[in-house]
């Protein structure tokens, strides 16, 4: 049994995506082709946004959105204490501080009241400049921008939506991607839309906004002469064969794997509820299921769930085991655990069950028997 079943979607998409591979090849245009152009278009008429950048990978993503604001030393940004390191690493790369902000327990994403009281806490303190918020669609839910946005506008700052995870979502039909000021996704092959290597891409509604992200992603070049370059970039662009492999499997995402993985979502819910703590989706809110993720009691019966089901050779995650204020990295700033119950307590006792939109019933059956004894 698969976690994220990417063998069998190259099956149904084999064709498809050989098609595309082999045109790439022949054509030799191995750096902004065609595909990517097309990709772009494509996804930016997705989300609902005016612009769509592609880059080397979800990180670049951010960091390229953070570098348009010109976010520095002396500035903080906002971000989830649960999530993946990219989220608040590509501030510190920048020499701002990340200012971590607790979760809402029943949805994974940033509590509203946790970023109000760090964002109060820093101006309080008044060492740092409160800059931007980067809110996370965890596991394949838009975080709360009902509650987050009005706190952006009251106090100035940037929203810079990481939609790594949520890419598919929405609230009430408002596509993930279209939240923030910017925002960025990741096309990492286990995310809902993946391809098979990294890329990432960017989007924004502001004309200047764009152009500029496409110079810094090619190391800073002017636009029509890629000699001049006009301030410091990267070299994050993203790779035409990804682009060609990404545009079948972005049909077989709208066409029916949001459908289909929504459908594998409402299985697992229906057996486990009563038993488990099941996902919460808040109402108007869709899910694109990044990953099917229940809370156990303890770390202790976690991590015997886990043991388990490996016995029956059914693979589990644990995502994540800790916050990102225990990370190495972040000791330095000496975030006592007070401040993230909730994060403490998801690191104990969360377990991402297998999640693909190719996961039978049968499947869930099985894993699901397994848990309940």
């Amino acid at each position: 049994m698969q976690f994220r079943d990417l063998k069998t979607q190259y099956q149904r998409l084999k064709s498809q995506i050989d098609e595309g591979i082999e045109e790439v090849i022949n054509s030799s245009a191995f750096i902004l082709g065609k595909p990517v152009v097309e990709l772009e278009s494509i996804l930016a008429e997705y989300v609902g946004r005016k612009h769509c950048v592609g880059c080397g990978n979800g990180t670049d993503a951010l960091q390229l959105a953070l570098m348009i604001w010109g976010i520095g030393p002396g500035d903080a940004v906002f971000t989830s204490d649960f999530t993946y390191f990219a989220s608040a690493g590509t501030s510190s790369i920048l020499g701002a501080t990340p200012v971590l902000v607790d979760i809402d327990l029943s949805t994974f994403n940033m509590s509203a009241d946790s970023l109000e009281w760090q964002i109060k806490r820093v101006i309080d303190e008044g060492k740092l400049t409160p800059r931007a918020i980067v809110p996370v669609d965890l596991f394949g839910q838009p975080a709360d921008y009902d509650t987050i946005l009005p706190i952006a506008e009251k106090y100035g700052l940037k929203v810079l939506e990481d939609a790594a995870q949520g890419f598919g979502g929405n609230i009430r039909g408002k596509m993930a991607g279209s939240f923030g000021d910017i925002s960025t996704t990741s096309f990492f092959p286990a995310k809902p839309l993946g391809c098979y290597g990294d890329g990432g891409a960017i989007f924004t509604d502001d004309d200047e906004i764009d152009a500029r992200l496409r110079s810094l992603r090619a190391q800073g070049k002017s636009p029509i002469d890629k000699y001049d370059n006009r301030e410091i970039g990267m070299n994050s662009r993203l790779d035409t064969l990804q682009a060609a492999i990404l545009l079948p499997k972005f049909k077989a995402f709208v066409e029916y794997e949001l459908d289909a993985i929504n459908r594998v979502a409402g299985w697992y819910t229906k057996k486990l509820s009563g038993q488990f703590i099941t996902p919460s989706v808040l109402e108007e809110f869709y899910s694109s299921w990044a990953q099917y993720t229940i809370l156990l009691d303890d770390k202790k019966e976690r991590d015997e769930m886990k043991r388990k089901l490996k016995e029956q050779n059914i693979p589990s995650m644990v995502y994540y085991p800790r916050g990102l204020h225990q990370q190495e990295a972040f000791r330095w700033m000496k975030l006592p655990d007070t401040w993230y119950p909730n994060t403490m307590e998801a690191t104990n006792r969360v377990l991402s069950l297998p999640m693909h939109p190719y996961l039978s019933e049968e499947a869930v059956d099985q894993i699901v028997s397994v848990m309940l004894k």
